[in-house]
């Protein structure tokens, strides 16, 4: 993960557009120089989070540190717009050519301390195919961290749901919040549900759990395990990184 400060406009917002991109082109390259595969660009800071369509100016700040972080980066890149702004994590990936995008409710409902999250699939799998652009790919989380749903359903038919019907490319299973372990058994059931979709881990990987986990997925996200003390707010350590990184392969 690539955990963006509080961009302007947002409530804790206290750095210049400058200094907000070399704070992530320096986490970028603590990142790179650990080994990972991937990134993933999100406005981490920004809390509290707008329920669905974020202002122009945080699309435009979004968009100016992914290119950077695009030019910085040979891997695959990804882009996250908190808390559910799929249509403008879409155009940012454009504008970077960024390769896929993180939506944390892509169908269905769910309750966090936003409100009542909808899914949007519907007008995403549209938006792309009028931009040409079906070769960004969607990663959907299944029972997204910091929220409960309406009406309980068991996790292996949301993942089927999530596929299916809701067109997701890849899904994402996390624990309850960020940093939070993943249940190693939801892991295992999105997995046997959904056979042609890769299934990512997204929340909880440390390199005591990372093997574990790997055996069951196709890749994992991480973000609180590879910052400074294991504290989320904090810049990335290589040395975690490394270590992670090493714990796996």
């Amino acid at each position: 993960m690539v955990h963006l400060p509080p961009l302007p406009g947002s409530p804790r917002s206290s750095l210049s557009m400058g200094a907000i991109v070399d704070a992530a082109l320096a986490d970028v390259a603590a990142l790179r120089d650990g080994g990972v595969d991937g990134l993933i660009i999100e406005n981490f800071g920004d809390a509290p989070f707008f329920p669905v369509r974020v202002p122009d100016y945080t699309v435009a700040s979004m968009a100016v540190v992914a290119r950077e972080v695009r030019d910085a980066f040979p891997g695959p890149i990804g882009v996250n717009v908190l808390r559910n702004d799929a249509l403008a994590a879409l155009g940012i990936a454009l504008a970077a050519d960024a390769d896929f995008i993180r939506v944390n409710v892509l169908a269905g409902s769910r309750i966090a301390d936003q409100g009542l999250l909808h899914g949007e699939a519907h007008e995403l799998l549209r938006r792309r195919r009028h931009l040409d652009a079906c070769q960004v790919r969607i990663f959907a989380d299944v029972e997204v961290k910091h929220s409960a749903p309406l009406t309980p359903i068991p996790i292996a038919q949301s993942a089927e749901e999530m596929v299916g019907r809701g067109g997701a490319d890849a899904l994402i299973v996390s624990g309850p919040a960020t940093g939070q372990g993943t249940s190693e058994q939801d892991l295992q059931g999105v997995v046997a549900a959904v056979s042609q979709a890769p299934v990512f881990v997204g929340s909880g990987v440390a390199p005591n759990t990372a093997r574990s986990l790997a055996r069951h997925a196709a890749g994992m996200i991480v973000g609180t395990a590879l910052k400074r003390d294991g504290q989320v707010t904090n810049p990335v350590d290589v040395s975690r990184v490394k270590a992670l990184m090493g714990a796996l392969r």
